[in-house]
């Protein structure tokens, strides 16, 4: 559903504004989605990013936070509940002696396969009969308003 124009704005900033709104509602599906998808492997949408996240190196819990754009606090509850789990381990890290990096373990890469590969059934659901490029200029787009977003 479109916001009505508010004063002041123009065509622009109009169309911005839907299409924010647009995203959030996505965002939420999304979020929804993601944990359909993991609940079968015992895991959220949160703790599938977290390992996603370390899935081709171990990096800090504040790197990870960083990538997925997460407060530090929230991704280290996570992190520590699926070390307890057993998923993730915290090693040393040679370029910082405090912060240790979190490394998927055995268990934590098959949790994430089988998760991942229940996404990609997905996706293929999701995406039939949508052109290839025009999801690539959608990609783009929302792309450039993140950038925006930071930036302004």
């Amino acid at each position: 559903m479109r916001q009505p124009a508010v004063n002041g704005r123009g065509p622009t900033a109009d169309a911005f504004s839907a299409l924010v709104v647009q995203v959030l509602q996505t965002a939420g599906a999304l979020e929804t989605a993601g944990n359909d998808l993991a609940r079968p492997a015992g895991q959220s949408t949160a703790r599938w990013q977290v390992l996603a996240a370390v899935e081709e190196q171990p990096a800090t819990v504040a790197a990870v936070a960083r990538v997925l754009a997460l407060a530090r606090q929230s991704v280290q509850r996570v992190a520590d509940s699926l070390a307890a789990d057993g998923l993730v381990r915290y090693v040393d890290n040679p370029a910082h002696q405090r912060a240790k990096l979190l490394e998927l373990t055995h268990s934590g890469a098959q949790t994430l396969r089988a998760i991942q590969t229940r996404q990609a059934q997905w996706a293929e659901r999701c995406a039939a009969g949508l052109d290839p490029a025009t999801l690539e200029v959608a990609r783009r787009t929302l792309q450039e308003v993140l950038s925006r977003i930071r930036a302004a």
